[in-house]
């Protein structure tokens, strides 16, 4: 197996292997005469990305025959290799001599003359499974820009670690409710942990800061769609923040799946009017799990509330959208858009009273702890054979990393 990829095309490569190497440790590869594929999985198996390219991506993609070519390496040994600045590449090559070989041959060309030459160990025989999801089971979606999603995640703490999602309806609320919290159907809340009352952000501390942020879908998000009751899914910002990074920097939309709280949450890149990634020479995914305890009735709080109607409602997660002549009602914070209403409360780890009435803000649940552990992938359908159409990941092997580099000149 032989492929060469230069140019735009490279920054995209090597980006690629960024966002993987945010996800997991090992790297699996697949080359066949149709596609190059990375997948990547965590060491707790809670998630899951893939990345395939088209052989038109790149200058050279080589495989001989009908063959299909596997083997796994440490993304830590690939990200060393491209440590070199991308502007002072002219080319990037990656060579595997025949399908038993211990080492893949990695070499640079500078456009100064210079020629890096990496030899990277690998595993010929890699745990290769496959995760089969439907994106039609997900009765949730939405499509945002990727910068937008990042300004509204700059009003939570850095150090956060899970977030939830909350969905519903447009039109499945009362207009008492709404004039609440300005209507909007979507809403970002840090993860309370169940159990001890302390968010997830700041578990060893003896206060937390709490922020929901109620969003406008039609004027925040590119496509909205969500019918039925509300639902929620709690899940890792890390991970989400690294796609981001990607999507952003390949100039393309994210596509959200979700479906329900215990379910998986499915992302992928939007190219323009394409659901499926088939008009672009590259397509990616990001698969994680989710916690398996929803957030719609642990009794945390939805927001601040002048009355004890509205804080009883509220505390129910009884939110929902608003009609459009409604949304110049909205007193916006001087740090949100127009479009979207914020609260944060920095609390200890009891309750506090607003106006007589006793607002619960993340009081401690008897919930256990295997209610709250995140669904692994195990859990879901994964097999050795992959069906039609459907990515693989590469489980986790264990070997000793050991590459070298050679320059000509």
């Amino acid at each position: 197996m032989e492929v060469s990829v230069s140019g735009n095309a490279l920054k995209t490569f090597a980006r690629s292997i960024n966002c993987l190497a945010k996800i997991g440790n090992e790297l699996a590869i697949q080359a066949s005469s149709s596609q190059l594929a990375f997948y990547t999985l965590n060491a707790s198996r809670s998630a899951y990305q893939s990345i395939s390219f088209k052989p038109d991506f790149f200058d050279v993609c080589s495989v001989p025959g009908n063959q299909q070519v596997q083997f796994s390496i440490l993304l830590k040994a690939v990200c060393a290799v491209l440590r070199t600045p991308l502007s002072n590449i002219d080319h990037l090559r990656v060579h595997l001599l025949d399908a038993d070989a211990a080492k893949v041959k990695w070499t640079l060309d500078c456009v100064n003359g210079m020629r890096k030459t990496y030899w990277i160990n690998c595993n010929v025989e890699p745990d290769i499974q496959h995760l089969s999801l439907d994106r039609g089971r997900f009765t949730s979606n939405f499509v945002v820009r990727p910068r937008d999603l990042n300004r509204l995640l700059s009003n939570f703490q850095s150090s956060l670690h899970e977030i939830t999602i909350i969905a519903t309806e447009p039109s499945s609320f009362p207009s008492e409710a709404e004039s609440e919290i300005g209507g909007k159907a979507v809403e970002l809340r840090s993860y309370i942990d169940p159990t001890n009352g302390i968010a997830s952000n700041i578990r060893d501390s003896g206060s937390s800061l709490h922020t929901q942020l109620w969003i406008d879908p039609v004027e925040e998000f590119l496509q909205y769609a969500h019918t039925g009751n509300p639902v929620d899914v709690t899940f890792g910002v890390k991970e989400l923040k690294a796609f981001l990074s990607f999507c952003e920097a390949c100039e393309v939309d994210i596509h959200l799946f979700f479906d329900k709280a215990g379910e998986p949450i499915l992302m992928t890149p939007k190219f323009g009017l394409d659901d499926d990634g088939s008009t672009s020479n590259f397509d990616a995914k990001l698969v994680l799990a989710t916690m398996l305890t929803s957030q719609l009735h642990e009794g945390n709080p939805t927001g601040p509330v002048p009355s004890n109607g509205a804080l009883n409602r509220m505390a129910n997660n009884e939110t929902g959208p608003e009609p459009q002549q409604e949304r110049s009602r909205v007193q916006a914070s001087a740090h949100a858009s127009e479009h979207t209403k914020i609260w944060s409360d920095l609390s200890a780890s009891g309750p506090k009273s607003v106006g007589g009435s006793r607002l619960v803000q993340g009081e401690g649940n008897t919930i256990s702890n295997e209610q709250r552990e995140l669904q692994k992938f195990d859990e879901m359908q994964i097999s050795e054979h992959p069906p039609g159409g459907e990515n693989a990941a590469g489980g986790p092997n264990s070997y000793p990393l050991h590459y070298s580099h050679t320059f000509e000149c």
